[in-house]
């Protein structure tokens, strides 16, 4: 089993996808969040840096990412198994370091994923649960009153 970690860098409502090349062996001219392979002696948050600068020329950071989610593709030695990221803040502006894997970058609206071919289909879904820009997700305001003292 293949361990992979995956980056959702959201701003303004738009994720960040990437193009999978034509010429790629897996999910070819497909469309997909930035990641890579977990390295051995690596924990998913430190591959999920290091692929984020490699592929796309920024510093992630750590604090302000969280595990959004797992995704699954095949079985045996031949699976694939996707921890799923969601990088809120970050250093650098994403651009297309690793041009021998990806053939484009797109920030997509999130309401707009359906219409694309997507690597995981269940990815919109996903996405979807991310708390709306501007509004707290119910942990960070449950954190928020507990902090005021309010009830």
């Amino acid at each position: 089993m293949h361990i992979v970690v995956c980056g959702a860098f959201v701003e303004n409502g738009a994720v960040l996808l990437v193009h999978r090349s034509a010429a790629r062996r897996a999910y070819p001219d497909l469309w997909d969040l930035p990641g890579g392979h977990v390295e051995a002696g690596e924990s998913e948050l430190q591959a999920l840096a290091r692929e984020m600068h490699e592929e796309l020329g920024v510093h992630i950071v750590a604090e302000s990412s969280s595990r959004l989610g797992d995704l699954r593709a095949g079985s045996g030695e031949d699976g694939v198994h996707v921890g799923v990221w969601h990088i809120r803040d970050w250093v650098g502006s994403p651009t297309n370091r690793a041009p021998e894997e990806h053939d484009d970058l797109a920030w997509v609206g999130i309401s707009e994923l359906g219409g694309r071919p997507l690597v995981f289909g269940t990815l919109p879904v996903l996405l979807r649960s991310l708390p709306e820009p501007g509004r707290l997700s119910q942990l960070e305001e449950a954190r928020a009153t507990a902090s005021n003292g309010t009830p």
